[in-house]
Formats: structure tokens, C-alpha cells, sequence
């Protein structure tokens, strides 16, 4: 429930139960009016206010697990230590009693979050002997953390049981049918909230659950999953205590909860409820590693194809040093070899032009315009979560195994980009250099023009959902180039270019370069189609 009074005071407190702890208080008329570094003020619900000196604190820590304050009740001067915690904790440090484990199992079997309290009553003279101990214990060169808790640790020694209290820790909207879905989609879960640590147990079951691990425990888990079983992770919290977790992972998302913006702050990926996990995982993460894989791919084979073009035309001049198609920096005197010269030399020096606009004006925009293709709309991805699996490689040794035989971007599409590569950056040089007839200049401008239709025709017969944006890219690009062409006149034979000998020529090397490779891809859609293929038809 809301506060309705001392709302400030809150803001001093962190954490679920601390917060629904005053909230109760307040509803059965015990108020907390303020509350500072040094004094806090509570309201009876007879009116009186009382007034609290804080002598000490002493925060709470993942080792712990609990949590103490030692205070001076200013009307009575009484100094009183409470302490508060789990129960694994506290059970150790408070006096013998019969009720305390079986209550905790009742409240835990209710999913109730646990805190235990107790106090213990101190006279001046153990105050200032345990006030002098704990001053030199922090004034310690050496040593200095271990020798503050056993100062600390004096004290918590035969405490009195005050209660113990149940918070209930709701889970947010959509987290039951959210892990279904991961599950579905072939993601293992593992909620950390039991003790130990069974990663045998990890990789064989659907889930692990471990509990009251600190924040060191929680890391070493995921990183034990990393080494054992080689598999991404993602670590999923909303605290601080998950930052650790979180940065040993992976993948890191943070949910912004009640416990504040650490974990968000540390992830790499912040959602506000549990439930947006999903689309982020199956629609967004499928889409953007799908999408990452064409756009590296196609950025490999642009580069590539003019490579293979070059080596093709040096093994013809018999490995003179001349480039084919010049960049910015290779402007200046003639290099060419005697024998070579007479032919290359024919071809204007600007034509260095033409690589550098290779890879930006003329190819950039389509290529770079693949970030907007998706093979399903974000509705079936969200629908049919079994797609993530497509992305998963085969891992015969852990008994994992893909779909369809895996990733969108592994060493088996490398070599097949880097074999389409050499065939056409082949065919396109060969072609070019069988069918000019007596200007070397035509070589160029054939070669040249085949290679921007290819890496156009590339794009498109990879396109899985055009997108308006893409049409514009293409049409953009292959408009630039033609009027570029105008612009370039001194560059090219304009009079050859304008004839039909040019257009079948390049006609002819570009469908020779591009329809073997339409070919296999319809028959491998025809023989063997993708799951997102069955589901669209």
C-alpha cells in the first residue's frame, strides 16, 4: 500500500522488504517520520514521538546476509543493537527457540521473502568497549575488513528473537507464458535461488533453480556454465546484487524494478517488465543476428569480387604490377611495364575513381539497406518462438542440435560467400577480357558495369521482404552509375557504351555471373526449406 505520510522517509531505505516493513508499520499506527544519517523519529498512534540517536550501522553484505543499527532512545537513554536477515543467518546468532525453522519453511513454502529480527540490549560500559574496539578494528593497516567483523561479530551473540516477517514478492504480469516461450525457443533457465551448484545438472535439465547466492556466487555460476558447457549466457536481474551476474555474461539484460537502476545501468540491454524479454530475444536478437550475418557477408563478397577481378587480370599480364581499377592513392606517374603500357596507358588516370566509388556511391546503399530485411513478420516470430532455434549450431558432443543445421554466419557460409566470390569476380574478369575487341578501355568498362549489376542483382535474390527503402537503394544506386557515365564521358567510350554490342556483352557476363547461383538457391528452397519458408506459405 502507498504511504500516505512521511514519504520522504522512505527514500532512505532501499530494497522490497525494508520499504513494505514501514508501509505495515504505518497502516497499524506506528509512523516513521524521518530519518537520517544520525536520528530517527517514529509517531505511536497515540501521537508521541520518539526520538532515536543512531550511534551505528552496519549495512548489509552478500557474506553476511544481514543487516544491524545500534541506537540511543533519547527519553530513556537505553542503547539497544537490532539486527535483521536471513534466516540461514540469523538462526545461528539468537537465542534457542522451536518455532523459528518450522515458521520460515512455512512462510518460504508460501513464497514469502524472510527477514528475521532481533535485538540485544547494551549498557554504556559495553558500548564504549565495543565503540573503542571497532574504531581501532577500521583504523587497521592490515587486515582491516576481517578484524570490523569480528568486533561486530561480539555482538551478535545470544540476541533476542523480536518476530519474523513475510514479505511477498509478486511476480510481474506475463512471466509464466515469457518463459515458456524462451523454453520453446530452446533457451535453458536457470533462476538462481538454491545453494549449490550442480552443472552436470545445468546441461542436462530445462531448468536450474539456485537460491541465496551473493552476488560473487551468482557470476561464478555463470561463468561455470561458460566452461562447461561453451554456450552463450545471458544473465536476466533487477537489483544490485545481479551486477555482477550481469557483466559475467554474455549477454546482459536488466529489468528496472523497485530496487532501483543498477542492473539496468550494468546490462547491456534495459526492459522495463520481464515480459518485453521475449520480443527482445526472439523478434529483435533473431532479427539483428540474421540481419548482422547477410550485411557482414555481402561487405566480404564486395570486397572479394573485385580482388579475384584483379588477380584474374595480373595472371593475364603476367603478374605485372598494374591495377585494374585504381583507388585515390595510386594517382600518379605511369608504373605500367613496357609490354603493358601500351595498352593500359590508354585508359585515363582518373579511372582511379572507380574503385573507391565501387564501395560507396555505387553498392553502399543497397547493401547496407539489408538491415531491413526480415524473412517473418515480428507477430510469427513472437507466435512460433521454435524459429530461435534456427540459429543454434550443431554441437553433437553436448547433444544440442539446430533445426535446420545452424548458424546464419559460421565458417560453412564463410567459404560459401568466399567460393561465389572467386566464381564471379572470375567470370565477370574472363568475360570482359573474351568479349572487348581491340580498346583495352572496353575492358574496363564492361568489367566495371557486369560487376555493379551483379552485386545489385546480389542484394535483390537475397532479399527475403522488400522493403520500399531497398527498391529506393537499388534504383538510387544503378541511377547514380548511369549518370555518372555522362559525367565521366573523357573516362569512357561513349560511343561504345551507347551501342548494343555493349549491353549484350555486359548483359550476358552478368547472367552468367548471377543465374547458376538463382538456380541452386531455388532448388535448395525447393528440396530443403527453411522454417519461416513453411510457415509463410
Amino acid at each position: 500500500m502507498p504511504p500516505s505520510r512521511g514519504a520522504s522517509a522512505l527514500t532512505c531505505l532501499t530494497g522490497l522488504p525494508q520499504v513494505a516493513l514501514v508501509q505495515w508499520t504505518e497502516s497499524v499506527g506506528l509512523t516513521l517520520v524521518n530519518r537520517d544519517l544520525t536520528s530517527m523519529q517514529l509517531r505511536t498512534p497515540s501521537g508521541q514521538i520518539l526520538t532515536y540517536c543512531i550511534l551505528q550501522t552496519f549495512p548489509f553484505t552478500s557474506e553476511s546476509k544481514r543487516m544491524g543499527v545500534i541506537v540511543r532512545d533519547e527519553s530513556t537513554a537505553e542503547i539497544t543493537f537490532y539486527m535483521k536477515g536471513a534466516d540461514v543467518a540469523m538462526s545461528t546468532v539468537v537465542q534457542y527457540n522451536d518455532w523459528l525453522e518450522e515458521e520460515c519453511g512455512n512462510m518460504a513454502r508460501e513464497g514469502l521473502r524472510t527477514l528475521v529480527v532481533a535485538k540485544r540490549a547494551l549498557t554504556d560500559e559495553q558500548y564504549q568497549d565495543f565503540e573503542n574496539r571497532y574504531n581501532q578494528a577500521k583504523l587497521s593497516i592490515h587486515d582491516r575488513t576481517l578484524k570490523v567483523a569480528a568486533v561486530v561479530e561480539s555482538l551478535e551473540r545470544e540476541m533476542e528473537l523480536l518476530c519474523l516477517t513475510g514479505v511477498e514478492d509478486q511476480l510481474q504480469t506475463d512471466v509464466r507464458p515469457t518463459l515458456e516461450m524462451l523454453r520453446n525457443a530452446g533457451l535453458k533457465v536457470c533462476l538462481k535461488y538454491y545453494e549449490h551448484e550442480f552443472v552436470e545438472l545445468a546441461c542436462q535439465c530445462p531448468a536450474v533453480v539456485c537460491c541465496r547466492c551473493g552476488p560473487t556466487q551468482k557470476a561464478h555460476i555463470v561463468k561455470l556454465l561458460q566452461q562447461h558447457t561453451g554456450r552463450r549466457t545471458c544473465a536476466i536481474g533487477d537489483g544490485g546484487n545481479d551486477v555482477s551476474m550481469i557483466q559475467a555474461a554474455d549477454c546482459g539484460i536488466g529489468i528496472e524494478g523497485k530496487e532501483g537502476r543498477q542492473a539496468s545501468l550494468a546490462a547491456d540491454f534495459s526492459v522495463s517488465q520481464f515480459k518485453h524479454i521475449g520480443r527482445l530475444l526472439v523478434v529483435h536478437g533473431r532479427s539483428s543476428y540474421k540481419r548482422s550475418a547477410a550485411l557482414s557477408q555481402f561487405v566480404m563478397h564486395r570486397g572479394l569480387i573485385i580482388s579475384t577481378m584483379q588477380a584474374v587480370f595480373s595472371s593475364v599480364f603476367y603478374f605485372a604490377s598494374v591495377p585494374l581499377y585504381q583507388g585515390f592513392l595510386m594517382v600518379g606517374p605511369c608504373s605500367c611495364t613496357v609490354e603493358v603500357c601500351s595498352w593500359w596507358c590508354r585508359v585515363p588516370r582518373v579511372t582511379s575513381l572507380l574503385s573507391s566509388r565501387y564501395a560507396t556511391v555505387y553498392t553502399m546503399f543497397p547493401v547496407f539497406s539489408l538491415v531491413l530485411d526480415q524473412d517473418v513478420k515480428p507477430e510469427m516470430a513472437m507466435l512460433y518462438p521454435e524459429l530461435y532455434k534456427d540459429l543454434t549450431k550443431v554441437r553433437p558432443q553436448l547433444g544440442i542440435k539446430g533445426e535446420n543445421g545452424g548458424r546464419s554466419l559460421s565458417c560453412k557460409t564463410f567459404l560459401v560467400w568466399v567460393l561465389i566470390s572467386i566464381y564471379q569476380g572470375g567470370i565477370l574478369m574472363f568475360g570482359a577480357l573474351v568479349l572487348f575487341e581491340s580498346e583495352f578501355v572496353h575492358v574496363v568498362a564492361i568489367s566495371f558495369t557486369a560487376l555493379i549489376l551483379t552485386e545489385l542483382l546480389m542484394v535483390a535474390l537475397t532479399v527475403r521482404t522488400w522493403h520500399w527503402l531497398m527498391a529506393v537503394a537499388e534504383l538510387l544506386s544503378l541511377g547514380c552509375y548511369v549518370a555518372s557515365l555522362a559525367f565521366l564521358n573523357q573516362y569512357f567510350d561513349v560511343p561504345f557504351i551507347m551501342t548494343v554490342t555493349f549491353v549484350w556483352k555486359v548483359s550476358a557476363i552478368t547472367v552468367v555471373s548471377c543465374l547458376p547461383l538463382y538456380v541452386l538457391k531455388y532448388l535448395k528452397r525447393k528440396l530443403s526449406p527453411p522454417s519461416y519458408s513453411k510457415l509463410s506459405s
